[in-house]
């Protein structure tokens, strides 16, 4: 992958099922994820992942991100209209291809990070929006992402693969 893309939006949820909030900036701190999101504590309280404080963090938990033209497509393609983080993706990105990034390092402000996985959508993302997601989402769901430095995000930052 070549070139770069930026952050459009930043969304955290305190707990799991809450509603996403948008912030100006967030601290991603490497192998806990994004301060304030639902799965930043030592024991995780998001919907599905289950570890315990003497337990290893699974991978691909630290942040999510999906791409803003994927959220605009569903809307032209399937007519499936996504409020402001109801995608439940903690970043939106713009310009940069996210499936290209599984397995790869790359710069998200000030932070470095790993794609992990594709962040496929799930039935409970189609139970808490509207019938169709699921299909509209596969393949452009997103990616889960680990930190592996420190650093501060805010939008309008860069996106760009490193190595």
């Amino acid at each position: 992958m070549t070139g770069s893309g930026s952050v459009e939006r930043i969304f955290i949820a305190p707990k799991a099922e809450a509603e996403m909030e948008e912030q100006t900036d967030v601290e991603a701190v490497a192998r806990k994820g994004l301060r304030g999101d639902r799965y930043f504590s030592e024991i995780e309280t998001g919907t599905f992942v289950e570890w315990e404080p003497d337990e290893e963090r699974p991978d691909g938990y630290d942040l999510t991100l999906i791409e803003q033209e994927a959220v605009t497509a569903i809307e032209r393609e399937a007519g499936i209209e996504l409020a402001p983080g109801e995608h439940r993706r903690n970043i939106e990105t713009r310009d940069v291809a996210l499936n290209h990034l599984v397995g790869q390092r790359f710069r998200v402000g000030d932070a470095i990070c790993r794609g992990d996985r594709l962040c496929e959508p799930c039935n409970h993302l189609q139970r808490i929006t509207q019938d169709g997601v699921l299909q509209a989402l596969t393949h452009r769901g997103g990616l889960r992402a680990d930190v592996l430095e420190d650093g501060t995000i805010r939008p309008g930052d860069v996106i760009e693969p490193l190595e």
